[in-house]
């Protein structure tokens, strides 16, 4: 349950992160990564599955456009009203939880469960925050999930695969 008792008495939490990790790849990753494309390609041309092939080239044109551009720099603010992603404001009441996965250095994320069902979940980096402080923060408004022990299995893929 939300702590009630010390509101107000905390300072709003505002930092910065990229939009997403940019990640250093080696050529083997690229090798690796266009061996398995063609051999996918190939496979769905050999069995007339036309519409995967050109998702997978598609998927291809994606990587190679993230991999020229920058990452935008996000701001990201914790206040008494609600979180501020870059402009766009979620009020409390939209939020069903929150939860932290600290395990430094690879994970140091903030997660939000949201109420909609067309946004279910929202990712923060952490960065050099105080997790403490972030958490002592978040209480005051919301419940905490503390059965969540890992980041979700997609976060860990995209990290792992440098995705």
């Amino acid at each position: 349950m939300p702590d009630k008792k010390e509101k107000k008495e905390h300072q709003p939490l505002k930092w910065t992160f990229p939009e997403y990790i940019k990640y250093e790849r080696r050529r083997g990753w690229y090798f690796w990564t266009l061996l398995i494309a063609l051999i996918i390609i190939i496979h769905s041309l050999l069995t007339a599955n036309w519409l995967f092939a050109l998702i997978i080239i598609m998927l291809g044109i994606i990587l190679v456009i993230n991999h020229r551009a920058e990452p935008a720099t996000m701001e990201f603010e914790i206040n008494h009203d609600g979180i501020k992603l870059s402009g766009k404001s979620y009020r409390y009441n939209e939020i069903n939880k929150f939860w932290i996965i600290y395990n430094p250095p690879e994970v140091k994320s903030l997660y939000f469960d949201m109420k909609s069902p067309l946004h279910p979940r929202l990712t923060v980096p952490l960065e050099k925050e105080n997790p403490v402080e972030v958490k002592s923060f978040l209480r005051q408004y919301l419940v905490e999930d503390l059965e969540q022990e890992q980041e979700p299995f997609s976060d860990t893929f995209g990290r792992v695969f440098k995705l």
